[in-house]
């Protein structure tokens, strides 16, 4: 569904929602982006992309980027509930 390199393709809600609370997060911290894929193991150019909603993430790199943020899993997702939310049918 979401392929970089192609301005043309929609990207994912959730994945979009999933990155910007990564960013707001990141910032909160004062992380610059380099400093927090660095931080987590991941590379800052993969990093802006997830930030972006370009990558959909492997569980691990997710809980790397969780565990970086100092939050545990159910507080962040509690973030997108309301983003990913309305986008799910139930």
């Amino acid at each position: 569904m979401v392929k970089t390199g192609n301005p043309d393709k929609q990207k994912a809600p959730e994945l979009v929602a999933f990155g910007e609370a990564v960013r707001r997060r990141r910032k909160e911290l004062g992380y610059s982006q380099e400093a927090f894929g660095d931080f987590c193991g991941i590379d800052r150019s993969y990093m802006g992309g997830i930030e972006r909603g370009e990558h959909n993430l492997a569980l691990i790199n997710i809980l790397k980027i969780i565990d970086g943020l100092g939050v545990r899993p159910s507080e962040f997702f509690r973030d997108l509930d309301e983003a990913v939310g309305s986008t799910r049918k139930r």
